[in-house]
């Protein structure tokens, strides 16, 4: 099931937003993230927005869904102002967006493009099962501009998925990766999910490997989370499969960040590492340095300049919204001071750049010096007035934010 919109004022059903919004757009990278929230399956242990055919109900259709989304972005159009910079990063996620026809999600790209103009260097990725792509497939991706793919691999090893109820062949994502490079992408990241009930060191090992070996450029790798009203939580809570291990997912991570290490990728957000800087994530890094985005689809989050809000989750209520002429947003807020500042240290103490304490008051530089001689941060770059952790403080990580925060 999926989990709850958060809670927050009332969305206005122009969407137009306030002047004090608007004003960073034109000095901060402004993206797009297209939601498409169609499965095959649904997966044990997801909560994310999305819905098989059986669960989408009357007046959804996936083939006229791209049609949808186009009335967003054309209201998106009539929102922000003309001074908003050229797209530089768009990302189609879901579920599943290769679902859809390739020919469709050339179409919504060609519509932002459009509407806003896209930077010269733009980034498009989409997320794809490695079951919903062949190399025709692929090849329409590239030509529409696609630059970008990111296969949700998960595992290597049969048992792993079947615990996790996935749909795929354990060897797919590797060919899917051999088929996109030769389709043109020069970019390809694998998601891994480590601490699924049942795996073992050994398992996790051959899911690095079969990564690393797979010329993918990017590895993304997530600790097992149990959600609420998953299949996976009813499984844990009736004693069928044990509860990830905390002790194990961190020795998971520790071997996946030595693993990736010694084979050339380099971490440059806590549970993302590239073989390159331009295998990067722009579009995650734009999350990550609280820049603009708009967020298109049911549920999708935007966030311009302080204002956040978020979508009707429901594809039938998304879809009617639209058709009557109404923003399809569920609620909106603005965060305040107090919020911003929790926002960026926990988005910024994660990445490799790591935290600017010259912007920040006196005390969180007592506090990092303290985080020094618990050996949870680097020592040169706090010489230079930079909070950057080692391997063991990303495994702390949020537990350095919070002390941070308390003396602030």
């Amino acid at each position: 099931m999926p989990s709850a919109l958060p809670l927050g004022d009332p969305a206005p059903p122009h969407g137009r937003l306030t002047e004090t919004a608007l004003l960073s757009l034109p000095q901060r990278p402004f993206g797009f993230y297209v939601h498409v929230p169609f499965c095959a399956s649904r997966c044990g242990y997801c909560d994310f927005n999305t819905y098989t055919a059986q669960e989408l109900g009357p007046g959804v259709s996936q083939g006229s869904y791209a049609d949808t989304v186009l009335g967003e972005i054309r209201l998106a159009r009539a929102v922000l102002p003309a001074s908003a910079p050229p797209v530089s990063t768009v990302f189609f996620g879901g579920g599943t967006p290769t679902l859809l026809p390739a020919e469709h999600l050339g179409l919504v790209l060609a519509e932002i493009g459009a509407e806003f103009g896209l930077a010269p260097d733009a980034e498009i990725t989409t997320e794809a099962n490695p079951e919903t792509v062949t190399p025709a497939y692929l090849a329409k991706l590239r030509a529409a501009g696609f630059t970008r793919i990111s296969l949700g691999m998960q595992s290597a090893v049969g048992h792993v998925l079947a615990v996790l109820e996935r749909q795929h062949r354990p060897q797919r994502a590797v060919q899917a990766v051999a088929e996109a490079r030769a389709a043109g992408f020069s970019h390809v990241n694998l998601d891994l999910i480590y601490g699924t009930p049942g795996e073992t060191d050994a398992d996790w090992q051959a899911s690095l490997d079969a990564a690393i070996g797979s010329g993918a450029d990017h590895v993304s790798a997530y600790a097992l989370i149990v959600e609420d009203g998953t299949a996976l939580a009813r499984k844990v809570s009736s004693g069928a499969v044990a509860a990830p291990d905390d002790d194990v997912l961190a020795d998971r991570y520790l071997q996946a960040d030595d693993t990736l290490a010694a084979a050339g990728f380099s971490w440059y957000e806590v549970s993302n590492w590239a073989r390159t800087p331009a295998g990067r994530s722009r579009h995650n890094r734009l999350y990550w340095s609280g820049a603009n985005w708009w967020g298109a689809g049911p549920g999708a989050h935007s966030h311009i300049g302080g204002t956040r809000w978020w979508n009707v989750k429901h594809p039938s209520r998304y879809t009617a919204a639209l058709d009557a002429g109404r923003s399809p947003a569920a609620g909106r807020e603005t965060l305040g001071g107090r919020d911003q500042l929790t926002e960026r240290l926990m988005l910024e103490v994660r990445m490799v750049e790591g935290l600017d304490l010259s912007s920040l008051p006196e005390p969180a530089t007592r506090q990092a010096e303290q985080c020094l001689r618990w050996g949870l941060v680097e020592r040169e770059p706090l010489a230079r007035g930079r909070l950057v952790l080692t391997q063991r403080g990303r495994l702390l990580a949020d537990a350095v934010v919070r002390d941070l925060l308390d003396i602030l």
